[in-house]
């Protein structure tokens, strides 16, 4: 009995010592589950899903240079937008083109030279200095007027980057605050919203454009203004499509839980819509405003190619392309007056759409982690 005893008493207390390697991670301090486990942030996990593609950091990289191309290149640079260089040699030679018609009636187009005596240094070629005492240099050459091309490309983006992000900026509170009235009251309101958005996707917006641009034209508005009274009715003409995607967003989201609680708490519906509502519908709002970017350069720069845009003093990308227009000389013996220009507003679309589709895949919460 005493051995079974003695036995028994071994076994309880084998029982009772911890193993040393339960010891030894007793004795360690425990370590809270934030520090065992990573926690990202909902904006981390947004950049990471971002800077991942590299479509994305492309276009990053190519609005940054556009950004401070445009912005900051001309503190660095000697000329102004529309100084004329005026340290020509007075030999200018000019180009058009003109139709000949031979003995058997057959026509034929050659190009017909001229020079005249002029005071401007008309079409110098990139790279090359200005005949004053102290030289400036012209990087990308001169235009017709003399004007230097790089510094006009720089005012061109300034002018075609703050326009854009101006309409696109009137025409989202625009929508928000239509949208988020139409989803958020329904009935009544949002039947006449909805119609009205209706009748506004029925009417083409270039043709109105273009009818606006040729009343204004008529009617004797400065050349200055027309563009930016133009752009304002783009503005007035877009917000369609943001009113659709904010309505559809909080139809959704007003029958959650969260605004079951504000309205237990008597929130104001104002309180509700622009407190709660309409910042989970950013995300969407944002991929939206990135994406019409590009398609507001494009008009801005459609509009200066026809004619209706800036005032030819005035420095545009679109305006820059329409110097070359009805003039084959310019398109092929002064290929630096267009191409350029073209080349910057490719770079400015490609940039936002390609910034709005990262946006759109990294905001979506279905996209694996």
């Amino acid at each position: 009995m005493q051995e079974e005893e003695k036995i028994i008493q071994q076994e309880q207390e084998a029982v009772s010592e911890p193993a040393p390697e339960e010891a030894q991670a007793a004795s360690e301090p425990v370590e809270s589950v934030a520090d065992r486990v990573r926690i990202i942030s909902p904006f981390r996990l947004v950049m990471k899903r971002f800077f991942r593609s590299r479509l994305c950091v492309a276009g990053l990289i190519m609005f940054v240079f556009l950004f401070f191309f445009s912005f900051l290149g001309p503190v660095f640079v000697n000329w102004k937008e529309g100084e004329v260089d005026r340290s020509g040699t007075g030999d200018t030679a000019s180009y058009w083109e003109m139709e000949v018609t031979d003995e058997n009636g057959d026509k034929y187009l050659v190009y017909a030279e001229e020079v005249t005596k002029s005071e401007t240094n008309s079409h110098a070629a990139p790279f090359t200095y200005s005949n004053e005492e102290n030289g400036r240099l012209h990087v990308l050459g001169t235009d017709k007027d003399g004007r230097d091309i790089f510094v006009r490309l720089m005012y061109g983006g300034r002018l075609s980057i703050m326009l854009s992000f101006l309409v696109v900026l009137i025409y989202t509170i625009i929508g928000v605050v239509l949208g988020g009235l139409a989803g958020y009251f329904g009935k009544w309101v949002d039947q006449i919203i909805m119609r009205i958005v209706d009748i506004l996707n029925c009417i083409p917006s270039l043709p109105i454009l273009l009818i606006i641009g040729a009343i204004l034209e008529s009617t004797g508005v400065a050349a200055g203004m027309r563009i930016y009274i133009m752009m304002a009715c783009l503005a007035l003409l877009s917000w369609t499509g943001v009113a659709r995607l904010v309505r559809g967003q909080i139809l959704f989201l007003r029958e959650q839980e969260y605004m079951v609680a504000t309205e237990a708490l008597g929130f104001s519906p104002g309180r509700k819509i622009f407190r709660h509502l309409i910042p989970n519908v950013m995300p969407q709002l944002i991929v939206s405003m990135t994406l019409g970017l590009g398609s507001i350069i494009l008009y801005e720069a459609t509009l200066s190619f026809i004619g209706l845009g800036v005032p030819p003093e005035a420095a545009s990308w679109g305006q820059m392309v329409q110097s070359a227009v009805g003039n084959t000389a310019i398109l092929n013996y002064y290929v630096e007056c267009w191409l350029p220009a073209g080349i910057m507003i490719i770079l400015a679309v490609l940039a936002f759409n390609f910034i709005g589709d990262g946006l759109r895949d990294a905001l979506d919460p279905k996209m694996k982690r």
